[in-house]
């Protein structure tokens, strides 16, 4: 019997010719875009939301190194940064930055950039002890503690006598006053904050997508947390008529010219908070919280309560918000004959 001798595959396959490659690659792309279509909308909204935190990452490395890196640039090392960041400043849920490396990985893939397996695997290695801590495990779970008028006036009571001081009274009462998110409040600019007989009217722009929104801030009754006497305090003593309505301010008091990034103004919030020696720990939605709370809890209606937030009607967080404000209101068990 003859044997029959193994299959032996061509060690060096033909080139592909030009026809061929051109089906391919149109292949490739139709993939792509069916993938897309049915991509859900709330995954295409977390991914555009993990490439916004990508751009905040590579503003807040830039502020550190004095250089810029491209958002193409993803790296092992810029994506190992992207986790470590995201753990000790924005202080994210390791379940969180897991999603975040998923939607930076698959956008910056759609943009063109070829994103190695060892980029991921090492970003989930410097992931993986993270998810063994418990107290990590814990982090975003349950509402933003939502800050009162009582722990306001603290705050105020302990700002230190100085420009500095001004600035941040004026930017924390303002994002309480606007319900505004740190994003909003960063980006808020002075020609766009008007005073009027009544407060002041203030234009929130659009950020990360959001719509921007006109809204009005009365006077307050106490003048430590007046946000429209802080502002107006604030915009004299610091010389500011247009452009960015809060700046860096140096050791030595000089103004800074461009906008404080978001993650500045959650620092000057926790950093008053801290040194007010609050019992509560503040987040970026605490300012935001605590006006929906607050407003509740005064009788305000909810459609002018949303018109300042900017919510959408059927928001979640929103009613989440005014459930915990109507909790004690007329509650079931109250007055029931026990």
């Amino acid at each position: 019997m003859t044997d029959l001798a193994p299959y032996q595959p061509d060690a060096t396959p033909a080139a592909y010719d030009a026809a061929t490659l051109a089906v391919l690659a149109a292949m490739e792309e139709a993939a792509e875009k069916h993938l897309d279509a049915i991509r859900p909308h709330n995954t295409k909204r977390g991914y555009a939301n993990d490439w916004a935190l990508w751009g905040e990452f590579h503003d807040w490395l830039a502020e550190r190194t004095g250089h810029r890196l491209a958002l193409t640039d993803v790296t092992l090392g810029t994506m190992v940064g992207f986790v470590v960041w995201l753990d000790t400043v924005k202080l994210a849920a390791p379940t969180s930055i897991d999603r975040r490396i998923t939607g930076v990985t698959v956008t910056a893939r759609s943009l063109g950039v070829e994103v190695p397996k060892k980029v991921t695997t090492a970003a989930r290695q410097a992931l993986k002890p993270l998810k063994h801590d418990p107290e990590r495990m814990a982090r975003g779970r349950g509402k933003a503690t939502a800050i009162t008028p009582e722990h306001l006036r603290q705050m105020a009571a302990a700002v230190p006598d100085s420009l500095t001081g001004l600035r941040d009274r004026a930017l924390w009462l303002l994002a309480f006053a606007i319900a505004g998110r740190s994003a909003e409040v960063a980006a808020l600019r002075a020609e766009a904050i008007v005073h009027v007989s009544q407060g002041l009217e203030v234009h929130v722009p659009a950020v990360k997508g959001r719509p921007p929104r006109d809204v009005v801030v009365g006077y307050g009754k106490n003048p430590d947390t007046c946000p429209v006497r802080a502002w107006l305090t604030w915009k004299t003593s610091a010389g500011i008529e247009h452009g960015p309505a809060f700046v860096a301010i140096d050791v030595w008091g000089n103004l800074g010219t461009g906008h404080l990034s978001p993650e500045a103004c959650r620092e000057i919030i926790a950093r008053n908070a801290e040194r007010a020696g609050l019992s509560v720990r503040l987040t970026g939605h605490s300012m935001r919280a605590g006006f929906i709370t607050t407003s509740r809890r005064a009788g305000k209606r909810e459609e002018k309560i949303r018109e300042q937030s900017g919510h959408a009607e059927n928001s979640p967080a929103f009613w989440g918000y005014i459930r915990e404000a109507d909790k004690w209101t007329d509650a079931a068990s109250e007055d029931i004959g026990l």
